[in-house]
């Protein structure tokens, strides 16, 4: 005699059983590696010494260090004390630092060395502002079009071709020596590296957003203001970087072709004399201007860019 089985419907209590039993399956294993595992997981130093690993290394620069600017500039200037004040460096071949700060003292307390700076900070201002404006322009017009692109970008890379400083003669016949061939002479410094950086953004904007404007039916001016101005702008701000510095070094050079003013004239009148200190500090003088025109484009280019992730952060 057999007896019938009851069914899931005649018996709940075996229906909680079966499921029970089904869930313990499914979670079986997972029960097992808890069961394996400790207790609690310690976090931190204390877990990476137990477990015996190494932490992962960061393969980005790090942090930004606080007055990280300074401390190379720094480390020179004593490295220079240094080298004066134990005599491996001659007062006669370069002067001690205290002997230039000393000298700067004098001409500031006379007027001559605040009135030669301003004259050479206006003739680099008034040229690179020339050189940025249209090395812009004729990036834009290159980068935009391809009837801009055949007539400028032959003869912008010609002239790349040829030393800023190579056309001091030409520009002296044309000009003169008077404020018009300096200004120009650092304007035509700086125009390459601007047109290059912008134009080189310019032309690998993606594809993708010239699509979307199209079919969004942006307008030519809507286009160049939204999206190429935009995207070329991380390009544009690296070519000013390398333009301020070639203004200054362009500076030095045409402040010494018969001026009669400027960091540059007050430097070649100290070497006629064999004043070295004055030399130092004209020199100290370029190199500080340099460093604070690039570090204001660098703070530029952080608050401009700051959507971007870099790898300098």
């Amino acid at each position: 005699m057999t007896t019938a089985l009851p069914t899931r419907a005649a018996s709940p209590r075996l229906a909680s059983l079966h499921a029970l039993s089904a869930t313990a399956d499914v979670h079986a294993p997972l029960d097992d590696v808890r069961a394996l595992a400790p207790a609690s997981t310690p976090r931190g130093p204390s877990a990476r010494a137990l477990s015996g690993r190494r932490p992962r290394r960061r393969l980005g620069p790090g942090r930004r260090l606080p007055y990280g600017l300074a401390i190379g500039p720094a480390l020179l200037l004593a490295g220079w004390a240094v080298a004066s004040a134990t005599g491996a460096l001659d007062a006669r071949v370069l002067s001690a630092p205290w002997t230039v700060v000393a000298t700067a003292r004098d001409l500031i307390a006379d007027g001559r060395l605040l009135s030669n700076l301003l004259t050479s900070a206006q003739r680099a201002f008034l040229g690179l502002a020339l050189g940025v404006g249209l090395g812009t322009v004729l990036a834009l017009l290159a980068g935009l079009t391809r009837v801009g692109e055949a007539l400028v970008d032959g003869p912008v890379q010609i002239k790349r071709a040829i030393p800023t400083l190579a056309l001091i003669p030409l520009l002296i016949l044309w000009f003169g020596i008077g404020e018009q061939m300096k200004v120009l002479t650092i304007a035509l410094g700086v125009v390459i590296p601007v047109y290059v950086h912008t134009h080189a953004a310019l032309r690998t904007i993606d594809a993708r957003y010239v699509e979307l404007a199209e079919t969004v039916r942006l307008s030519r001016w809507q286009f160049v203001r939204k999206v190429a101005l935009p995207g070329a702008l991380p390009g544009f701000l690296m070519g000013v970087r390398l333009a301020v510095t070639g203004a200054w070094l362009a500076l030095v050079v045409v402040e010494q072709i018969n001026a009669t003013s400027g960091i540059g004239h007050m430097m070649s009148l100290a070497r006629s004399y064999g004043q070295t200190e004055i030399i130092l500090l004209g020199l100290v003088v370029y190199g500080l201007f340099g460093l604070a025109s690039d570090s204001a484009v660098r703070l530029i280019e952080r608050k401009t860019l700051a959507w971007r992730r870099i790898l300098a952060g």
